[in-house]
């Protein structure tokens, strides 16, 4: 998994080998991939992460439903997302997916006090959606700041994926460089010769 887009929930949204009209290569399949993400993106501890494998193994129809949850929310997130791009409103259905997971996860936030500092931190359930809820935090505050005129997709063949262009002219064109750019480069490359 990379994490190349500027904000969580972007990433999130790449949890994909790629888009054409349809996903291709998932990479969320079981629900330890799930969680790999969440250690990996620095939402979940190491410890969170073992203790979330744990319930998981003993609830597995629960563990099941958040990964087939977190799946449809990917891809609601998706959808809202590109119709922005596209200058398009979004669907109602995505929408509601959407409203439904930020409610969920603002009702497991709290106000915490550590070090004379106060700041926002999440109960201390072990659910299996637990890691659903930075993303959806994420997702929200995304979608209500100026970054949105940010939001750009990956010009490369089969990406698709979405990311925020900070650079200085604002002419990001691909999700890496290193991967889609540089393909491009020698697809590009070779058509002349």
């Amino acid at each position: 998994m990379k994490f190349i887009a500027g904000r969580l929930c972007l990433d999130f949204v790449n949890t994909v080998g790629g888009r054409t009209e349809t996903v291709l290569r998932d990479k969320l399949n079981e629900y330890s991939d799930l969680l790999r993400f969440a250690q990996l993106s620095g939402t979940l501890s190491p410890a969170g992460a073992r203790r979330l494998a744990r319930v998981a193994a003993e609830g597995a129809d629960r563990a099941a439903a958040a990964l087939t949850r977190a799946i449809a929310f990917r891809e609601a997130l998706y959808r809202i997302f590109k119709a922005s791009l596209d200058g398009r409103r979004p669907s109602g259905p995505d929408l509601e997916t959407l409203g439904m997971e930020v409610s969920t996860s603002r009702s497991h936030e709290r106000l915490a006090l550590a070090g004379g500092m106060y700041s926002w931190a999440w109960d201390d359930d072990a659910v299996p959606d637990r890691v659903l809820w930075p993303v959806a935090r994420s997702a929200a505050e995304l979608l209500t700041s100026e970054d949105m005129e940010k939001l750009r997709q990956c010009g490369g063949v089969e990406c698709g994926w979405l990311f925020l262009d900070t650079s200085r002219n604002r002419s990001r064109r691909w999700c890496d460089m290193r991967d889609c750019g540089n393909r491009a480069k020698v697809r590009r490359f070779r058509e002349k010769r």
